[in-house]
Order: C-alpha cells, then structure tokens, then sequence
C-alpha cells in the first residue's frame, strides 16, 4: 500500500505536523510507503480554468509549470491520499486548496466538450485537521466540502481525525491524541 500525505502547514513542527506523525509512523509500521509532500514549500498555483487538462484523459494535463505535476504522479501512484491541514476561517489553508483544486479538474475529465473518466476513482482519502474551535464547529465545513469532493471524484472517504489546540500556551500532543492517530492510521488500511 502507498499514502500519500498532503501537509498543508505552514509550521514544520505546529499541532498538524505533531498530529500527522504518529499516524504516519503506524502506516509505515504496517509496511505502507508514505510520500510528504509540505506544499508551502513548493511552487504550486491556483488553478486558472482553461480547461487544457481535459484535452487527454490520461494524464494530468496542466499547462502550468510549477510543481504540481509530482502531486498529480504520487496522486496517481497512491492508495490512500491523506490531507493534513489546519483550519483556518473554516476550510484549509491556501496551498491546500490550490492542490484540491488543480487535482479535481486533472484528475476528473467531467469538464471537457464531452464527459470523461475519474482517472483517480477508487482511492481513499482521509483528513487529519487542527483547529482551535470546537471540532463540530470549527472543522465541520472544511468535511462536509472534503466528502462532497470525494464523492464527486468517486474517491472512497475514510474519514476526518481532528483535534482542537484551546490555548497557545499549553501542550497540544499528548498520548491519548498519539493513540488516536494510529487508531486513525489502522482504520485507514482497512477500509
């Protein structure tokens, strides 16, 4: 089995990134790869909707040369797409949504002069999220738009492992959060 983790933080060692490595660490316990991509260190832009990605139904297709063309390979390679974000004014952050963006309209060839395949169909994809509200109210938005996006994709949704920082001040990691996260990962492989 190949993951492929989506880390949308822009702090290397912040509450996502904690919450992320005992799950990746159960993963490639069990013998799964696991590829990080930290997407704010790369080079990735909005999508523009020009629409060139549906000309060929089986490849990415992007004309934008920046570096999403590795996310759509390890995208294509993977079994489980795991998105690692915090959430910020109720969705995930900025170079997250670029991602989401530029795969739904590469991976999925609906948009073109006739409708085309899911070329990604099957995959899991789970979310692992941090947020300083209340879960159900704070990452709530940020699911319900990821299970739509799913759906859409025709991707199998695993589900969401979210955990709330209160206050700045005190630890966020702790060992009830590390048991929780490999129960997610052990959850995750056998979906």
């Amino acid at each position: 089995m190949k993951a492929l983790i989506l880390m949308g933080s822009p702090r290397k060692g912040g509450n996502t990134a904690s919450l992320t490595a005992p799950f990746v660490s159960e993963l490639q316990a069990k013998g799964v790869s696991c590829k990080t991509f930290d997407v704010y260190d790369m080079d990735l832009r909005p999508c523009v909707a020009c629409r060139t990605c549906q000309k060929d139904w089986t490849k990415f297709g992007c004309p934008q040369d920046d570096d999403m063309q590795q996310i759509f390979d390890a995208a294509l390679e993977a079994d489980l797409i795991v998105v690692a974000s915090p959430i910020y004014s109720w969705y995930c952050t900025p170079p997250v949504k670029n991602v989401l963006d530029r795969l739904v309209y590469g991976m999925n060839k609906y948009y073109g002069e006739e409708m085309g395949p899911s070329i990604w169909k099957g995959k899991k994809m789970a979310l692992i999220s941090t947020c300083g509200y209340p879960v159900e109210k704070g990452a709530d938005l940020f699911e319900e738009g990821m299970k739509r996006y799913a759906k859409h994709s025709r991707l199998q949704y695993v589900g969401m492992a979210c955990e709330r920082q209160r206050n700045y001040g005190e630890q966020f990691m702790d060992a009830e959060k590390e048991q929780a996260m490999r129960d997610f990962a052990q959850k995750c492989m056998e979906e």
